[in-house]
């Protein structure tokens, strides 16, 4: 009897969500217009490489206000019109300190010298017969989300991707750093390696040991093609879950060292100033984070019914374990469905279904990685490191849906 009890309330259950979401669906395509024609001729003729369709307009927003020169700018991935947890090549964020060079692979090596017993330089094609590897990480700059550190909502219009789009996921192809190493014999005294790139500043970021023989690789490909120029063509260093300044592009150099060179990358800049006048330093994990991508900031809902609130959650330290959503300012805390894979150092996507009720609401995610660490909110976050940082927010991004429909940044509220 209880389970019949049981199956008859589930039974119920399933055809209230029915309803609601066929009711949604017939208030859309009540205020859509109808079906255009089809085509009555035949279509354009195949191609040497796709291309999107004209009608799909979703574009990096790039600074072009910037107080220092676009070579020195960042594009920003829009978040809000990406799906899934993989962001097109196209799409995927820039930050440059020199603008992208242009390299021939056929004259590009690969050097690894220092406390090493044998110095070799490799081409691109050498790293390309040698064992591979294709593994999906997010690559994050530390200076994502650096806009709420000291101004928080001070402009209400912004959106999820002026705030929070130097984040991005791809599937990167490589060789294992530690099998080139293996092949010099590292000298047990070397616990840094200095990786430099091939850009006209010659990028410089001292990398512990430890990461280079874990999980580093040097790619040349990423989402199944070769690296796009802008993001470190032909070949590039990749640390799943670290900063994305020290994912070293153009990548030409790594030098085995006995300590860090303490280069202007990780002394006067990437470095994390606290109230006291003390600065963290080799602060290299992004820590758990996760953001409300639709609806989010500049959006405007249709009025009181069912919508999905989804997003992307991710941490450098591992996997992640949680997405928990707030409709009230936090005062409560729902599970959000993870959407399969959910993957170390990647982004996740997840999923909640809102009945919106028309009244005024204030939305965000948390969530929770395998290591047990929880996002925190902004303001606990800045009572801890004071408003002098530059990198590392992974504060809670709160969004503010007001009664007439309209959403904005509520991260001061």
């Amino acid at each position: 009897m209880r389970q019949s009890i049981m199956t008859t309330r589930s039974r119920r259950w399933f055809l209230r969500l029915g309803a609601a979401w066929s009711a949604a669906l017939v208030a859309c395509r009540s205020k859509t217009a109808p079906p255009g024609a089809e085509p009555r001729a035949l279509g354009a003729s195949v191609s040497a490489y796709g291309s999107r369709s004209r009608f799909n307009r979703a574009a990096r927003l790039v600074n072009t206000n910037t107080r220092v020169p676009l070579e020195e700018a960042a594009s920003f991935t829009p978040l809000r019109d990406t799906y899934g947890i993989i962001t097109p090549s196209s799409l995927h964020f820039e930050r440059h300190h020199a603008g992208v060079p242009e390299i021939d692979p056929a004259t590009h090596t690969l050097t690894i010298h220092g406390l090493v017993d044998r110095p070799l330089a490799f081409t691109v094609d050498d790293l390309k017969r040698l064992p591979s590897v294709s593994r999906i990480h997010f690559l994050e700059c530390s200076g994502n989300s650096l806009s709420e550190w000291r101004r928080p909502g001070e402009s209400a219009r912004s959106d999820v991707q002026r705030i929070h789009g130097l984040t991005s996921c791809s599937e990167w192809t490589g060789v294992p750093v530690s099998l080139l190493l293996r092949e010099c014999s590292v000298d047990p005294k070397a616990t840094w390696v200095l990786a430099e790139g091939a850009d006209a500043c010659k990028m410089t970021r001292s990398i512990p040991m430890k990461k280079m023989l874990d999980d580093a690789l040097a790619v040349y490909a990423q989402n199944g093609e070769p690296l796009r120029p802008e993001q470190g063509y032909p070949l590039r260093l990749l640390l799943p879950g670290w900063e994305g300044n020290s994912n070293v592009k153009w990548l030409r150099r790594l030098k085995a060292m006995d300590q860090p060179a303490m280069s202007r990358e990780e002394t006067s800049k990437y470095t994390d100033l606290m109230p006291d006048g003390t600065a963290r330093q080799f602060t290299f994990d992004m820590e758990a984070k996760s953001i409300i991508t639709r609806p989010s900031g500049g959006d405007t809902l249709a009025g009181p019914g069912l919508y999905e609130i989804t997003g992307i959650a991710w941490s450098g330290r591992g996997t992640i374990a949680r997405v928990e959503i707030t409709i009230d300012g936090g005062a409560t805390w729902t599970p959000a469905e993870l959407q399969t894979p959910v993957l170390p150092r990647a982004h996740t996507r997840f999923r909640w279904r809102w009945q919106w009720d028309g009244r005024d609401a204030l939305i965000a995610s948390r969530c929770t990685d395998d290591t047990g660490y929880t996002q925190p909110p902004l303001a606990d976050l800045i009572a801890i490191r004071g408003r002098n940082s530059m990198y590392h927010n992974n504060g809670i991004q709160m969004w503010k849906v007001a009664a007439d429909g309209t959403i904005t940044n509520a991260n001061r509220a």
